[in-house]
């Protein structure tokens, strides 16, 4: 739920974004860094086009084979969600990766709702 409200994995309260596409560096709640190296989010990828392929992939065919509106409508609306869907996705795929990171390799000291000294 933490990257859902896009919060911090560790302590759920701090905010992960100053902006649309603007990350912080660390948690400002608990100051836990939020990249972990560099290239971390090239993970995040695979959510954002994984979901958004998966979309067009059941919703396309779904559509043309129903008749609900010709090949070239759903190739331009195919198109136009291609694009801006992930876009809209962005700050979730990102949230998600690091929350699946921290809950599948935590680092030492980092578990959730750990006392921070």
């Amino acid at each position: 739920m933490r990257a859902l409200r896009l919060r911090c994995p560790l302590c759920g309260e701090g905010r992960l974004f100053r902006g649309w596409f603007a990350m912080q560096a660390q948690c400002p709640s608990c100051g836990a860094g939020l990249e972990r190296e560099p290239g971390f989010y090239l993970g995040s990828i695979y959510i954002n086009y994984g979901l958004t392929a998966l979309l067009v992939a059941v919703v396309y065919p779904a559509l043309l084979f129903r008749g609900v509106a010709s090949n070239q409508v759903l190739l331009v609306g195919a198109l136009l969600f291609t694009v801006l869907f992930p876009l809209l996705l962005f700050p979730w795929s990102r949230s998600l990766w690091l929350a699946f990171d921290q809950w599948y390799d935590p680092r030492p000291g980092e578990r959730p709702d750990a006392p921070r000294a």
